[in-house]
């Protein structure tokens, strides 16, 4: 019950907060605001800063209702009580996540320069490690895990690229903690290995649903 309510209650102080740091900083950002970066972790995208401040709170406040009825119109959602405690931790870890992303926006945008996929790196390290976390007790479902047409169609497949896909997802969480002496090939060190595991997963699920099915 208790991580029930921390799953509503910190998110909510979150997306607050995230408000109130937006109507503070607007009258000091420019007009113009970075708000996308190449792979070279120089800015290559620009908004207005209204845009760029009320966004972020904006889409919180929709991924927050979004997150919260989910698992009640899940035709699976009596499997969400199996792992619900995990799920809900995911929640904070994403609106942690999102508001991390945020606060360097903002940062950056102060005239504060840094190399943001570097930054970013422990960030993206802690939410792809947990992910694997919440893989390997995931239940079957629509929503949350490696929904291929294999896992969806026999539980076993499910289970079975699940504890495997937990696996590869905290290996790839370790990996991206690499690229934090390797600032240039950060982009490398976090996108390279989620590519390479989505696509091994993937055929894995078909290989494992062709042995126990067919």
């Amino acid at each position: 019950m208790k991580t029930k309510k921390l799953s509503i209650i910190f998110p909510i102080i979150l997306i607050l907060f995230s408000f109130v740091v937006a109507i503070y900083f607007y009258p000091i950002l420019p007009p113009q605001v970075a708000t996308h970066w190449g792979i070279n972790s120089q800015p290559n995208g620009y908004s207005s800063k209204a845009f760029g401040l009320f966004f972020m709170p904006i889409l919180s406040v929709f991924l927050f209702f979004i997150f919260i009825f989910l698992p009640k119109i899940d035709p699976y959602k009596k499997n969400f009580s199996q792992f619900q405690n995990y799920f809900q931790i995911f929640i904070n870890l994403i609106f942690a996540f999102f508001f991390y992303i945020y606060l360097t926006t903002i940062i950056w945008n102060l005239g504060i320069s840094f190399n943001m996929m570097q930054v970013l790196s422990p960030a993206f390290a802690i939410l792809f490690y947990y992910a694997g976390v919440l893989m390997t007790h995931a239940k079957q479902n629509w929503f949350v895990g490696i929904r291929t047409p294999w896992t969806m169609s026999n539980e076993k497949v499910w289970d079975k690229t699940h504890q495997l896909g937990g696996k590869l997802f905290k290996i790839v969480g370790f990996l991206n903690l690499l690229s934090l002496p390797f600032p240039q090939f950060s982009v490398f060190f976090i996108l390279v290995p989620i590519l390479i595991v989505t696509v091994f997963i993937f055929a894995y699920s078909y290989w494992e649903y062709r042995k126990i099915v067919i």
